[in-house]
């Protein structure tokens, strides 16, 4: 690895350039994450609508067996997967670049079928211990799912090496959820209940895994033939951490519906729960895409010294995942009744508290920016699973205590205080790595405009009365005050260079790098580069 000194050897153009790049690719990443949530909020309203909060939870649960799952099969390679091809292509070793693909392909492949069959086998067990006999079917129907997840999350984890959106955002946050929304709707529609939303899910995994492997094959042609080169230790240090910190975070986000469950409040309770997270998930779409975009050009950054760069589009990276996140929040917090009202009826307007108390969590996770990636990306993957195991303790305790005397809202606290506690922490963390904080002027401008459109969304609310035609107008003009005062104090130099990027074609390109000239299509602006992510 070249010495990290803290300079940047490019002139400033080339820090300039790194900003547009990942802003292009970070555009069509958001793209494809508004029609990702778009897609899956579409799902939990169908299955909410036709079958009932009832049906939704024992989704929702199936689903957590199913995330959890998949993350214990990968084996931590989806980080280790997209880390070690962006060294590879930096250091320009094509046959340690296809070794680490097919010992990280391979062993996610064995490893999800060995699990899958232990899932099938003990289904009707695990479905006793969380109290639903019902839930069999859908343990062995997410067991069919197990394999082809985990190898579409690897492919596409190798892909981002190469710092380009494009097979993430159209596979992963483009077919696979719309695929998973038209045979969901099909199956519902032909009457096939829930078993046929399950049914849907396994044939969009498996769809979506083919794709993934496609698109994989095709970019690693692209590189210079060579006999791979398998250096599993590197690998395997780097993953095997990694694999504890993306399980525990994974845990951090699905534990809840599980604990509830054990405590057996009921497929009902974790409806409204799942209704209530899934909300804010949409809230913070922003990070997944600016993450998938941020983490390949901090890898290539930090791996050859350039620290002010790093330190530059980390701050520039936490700006985005904050301002456009906060109209979202701010509607949460004025009209929580009313959204969770939209989706499953007012039978879910009980969990206003507990939409109110996840989105204040996730609104520390927004205003953190990526610092768990920033962790991982420049090799202090175990720090990042220190953290992560810290975060999960700490929910696992807080449920246990809370949940017994306060149920889904005592959830709801548990893990918003587990995930702010987690990011402030990682926050200092990063500082004393690469001395920066990720507080910036253009912050401080979106707190203060969304200051501004919570009032006006609570003058709103009591001005206009109640159902669609209140939710609908305290919507618009909280949009529309938030956009007015970003505007009215100033845009900065990195969001005109963004606008300007992400609106027109122009501008001028780096030469390539060693993996071949940039795609056009990929919008990149510095050789060699393509990412991808899938959370």
């Amino acid at each position: 690895m070249r010495e990290v000194t803290g300079r940047s050897p490019a002139a400033p153009e080339a820090g300039d350039q790194q900003v547009r790049g990942m802003a292009r690719g970070g555009v069509l990443n958001l793209g494809g994450a508004v029609l990702s949530q778009v897609a899956l909020f579409l799902v939990m309203l169908l299955l909410a609508r036709v079958l009932g909060v009832r049906e939704l939870g024992r989704y929702a649960q199936v689903y957590a067996v199913l995330s959890l799952l998949g993350l214990l099969s990968l084996s931590g390679f989806r980080a280790g997967l997209t880390r070690f091809v962006a060294v590879h292509l930096a250091d320009d070793d094509p046959a340690a670049l296809r070794g680490a693909i097919r010992l990280g392909l391979g062993i996610s492949a064995v490893a999800s079928t060995v699990i899958a069959l232990g899932l099938a086998v003990g289904a009707p067990w695990l479905a006793d211990a969380l109290h639903d006999p019902q839930l069999t079917t859908g343990l062995r129907l997410a067991a069919l799912c197990l394999p082809a997840a985990t190898v579409c999350e690897a492919a596409l984890a190798a892909t981002r090496g190469w710092r380009t959106q494009r097979a993430y955002a159209l596979i992963g946050q483009v077919y696979e959820p719309a695929a998973r929304l038209a045979l969901t709707a099909l199956a519902l529609a032909l009457g096939a209940g829930l078993t046929g939303a399950f049914w849907a899910l396994v044939a969009a995994s498996w769809s979506a895994a083919g794709l993934a492997l496609v698109a994989l094959a095709r970019m690693v042609r692209r590189v210079p033939a060579a006999r791979p080169a398998y250096r599993p230790g590197e690998l395997f240090r780097f993953s095997t951490v990694s694999w504890v910190s993306s399980l525990s975070s994974t845990g951090l986000i699905w534990v809840d519906a599980l604990l509830l469950g054990f405590f057996d409040y009921g497929p009902e309770a974790i409806g409204v729960y799942h209704v209530a997270t899934r909300l804010v998930t949409i809230a913070v779409f922003v990070l997944a895409p600016v993450n998938a975009s941020f983490g390949p050009h901090l890898a290539h950054l930090y791996h050859q010294g350039r620290l002010d760069e790093v330190r530059r589009i980390y701050r520039v990276a936490t700006g985005w995942v904050l301002r456009l996140s906060l109209p979202a929040f701010v509607a949460l917090l004025v009209f929580p009744e009313q959204l969770l009202r939209l989706v499953g009826g007012p039978g879910l307007a009980g969990g206003a508290a507990v939409t109110v108390v996840l989105a204040l969590g996730q609104l520390v996770n927004a205003a953190t920016g990526p610092c768990g990636t920033l962790l991982n990306m420049s090799g202090r993957v175990s720090v990042n699973m220190v953290d992560n195991l810290a975060a999960l303790l700490l929910n696992v305790l807080l449920n246990l205590w809370l949940i017994p005397a306060y149920g889904i809202l005592g959830a709801a606290v548990a893990w918003a205080v587990s995930l702010a506690a987690v990011n402030v922490a990682r926050v200092w963390q990063v500082r004393a790595q690469v001395h920066t904080v990720p507080v910036t002027a253009g912050m401080v401008k979106g707190l203060v405009a969304a200051l501004v459109a919570m009032g006006v969304g609570f003058g709103v609310r009591w001005l206009v009365g109640g159902g669609t035609a209140q939710l609908a107008a305290g919507l618009a003009a909280i949009g529309v005050a938030y956009v007015a005062v970003v505007f009215a104090l100033g845009l900065s130099r990195e969001d005109v260079m963004v606008l300007r990027s992400v609106t027109r074609r122009g501008g001028r390109r780096a030469p390539a790098g060693p993996a071949g000239p940039a795609d056009p299509a990929d919008g990149a602006d510095v050789g060699a580069g393509r990412p991808v992510v899938r959370s």
